[in-house]
């Protein structure tokens, strides 16, 4: 690891710091130690080094990192989408780490917590309408009429700013900003206590990004916990309570929003702030980049 000097009271490295949220509850997500590697044996490559971090009960986290950082890796092991080699998930207060499969499926049943994923074109089933797509998480659940569903279902809609004239149509008929807006109604419709946002906004252009954006902040508003997985820390910075920076697979630090920004630790961290255009008071040139790539090089 590089030096690095001093992190504050709220910027640790991988500490266990308080959520926001305080101690009178358990956070909406806690990480110790998560391990994750790919393969086995001699091929098996270790992508998560020891993580550890907390998400509070109605806050907003980003995980941010480049490509290959493990940041997506992270979000997938908490869903149970990868296994963990090491270390400890809960959710809500309940470890998830050693769920079976039988278990996994209930639990998701539940929607307590739910993964946007980042291409809706691919989440999407191509063969089932809008409608279909939509309604399917509340059948599983059967808790709910058919009544209850469809006013779920326009309450949903509405939320995300989508006419209900798009339920009889296929995926494929939509604009991406739309198909955006259906993958993250899809998630809402089973009340979760949780979202995760696979890179929300990536692929959107600027007036759609706005406006999911806006959508996710009055989500935060309402006390919904949000997790960002984003490469791009300006597009997130203005909807999170608290940042957690990977490099490589670590968590090399941890902060509030703000202090990130305005005071990165790591230089990791800054090249991230610098090189964010959004983020104008941060911002390092050419050389200075540079100089941070080759100290992240040598390390």
């Amino acid at each position: 690891m590089p030096e690095q000097s001093a992190p504050g009271p709220e910027q640790s490295l991988a500490g266990k710091e308080q959520s926001l949220a305080g101690n009178d509850q358990s956070p909406a997500i806690r990480i110790d130690g998560l391990q994750v590697s790919y393969g086995t044996g001699r091929h098996r490559a270790q992508i998560i080094h020891d993580a550890t971090f907390e998400v509070g009960v109605g806050e907003s986290v980003g995980i941010i990192g480049e490509t290959g950082s493990g940041k997506s890796t992270i979000a997938r092991a908490v869903v149970g989408l990868v296994p963990a080699r090491a270390g400890s998930v809960h959710i809500g207060g309940e470890e998830v780490t050693a769920f079976g499969a039988r278990q996994w499926r209930e639990f998701r049943r539940r929607g307590s917590i739910q993964y946007v994923f980042q291409d809706p074109l691919r989440a999407l089933d191509p063969d089932l309408t809008i409608g279909e797509s939509l309604t399917e998480p509340l059948r599983l659940q059967r808790r709910l009429s058919k009544e209850q569903i469809r006013d779920r279902i326009d309450y949903r809609l509405e939320q995300v700013r989508l006419d209900r004239d798009l339920l009889v149509r296929f995926p494929g008929e939509l604009s991406g900003g739309q198909r955006q807006r259906v993958l993250l109604a899809r998630a809402l419709a089973t009340e979760p206590r949780v979202l995760i946002l696979d890179e929300p906004v990536s692929a959107l252009d600027a007036a759609n990004r706005v406006s999911i954006l806006e959508i996710l902040n009055d989500l935060r508003a309402a006390g919904t916990s949000l997790v960002f997985i984003s490469h791009d820390l300006g597009s997130v910075a203005g909807v999170t309570d608290r940042v957690v920076v990977l490099y490589r697979g670590e968590v090399v630090e941890v902060g509030r929003t703000e202090d990130i920004v305005n005071d990165p630790q790591h230089p990791y961290t800054r090249l991230l702030v610098g090189s964010a255009p959004s983020l104008h008071a941060g911002a390092i040139d050419r050389e200075e980049r540079a100089r941070l790539r080759q100290v992240l090089d040598a390390s």
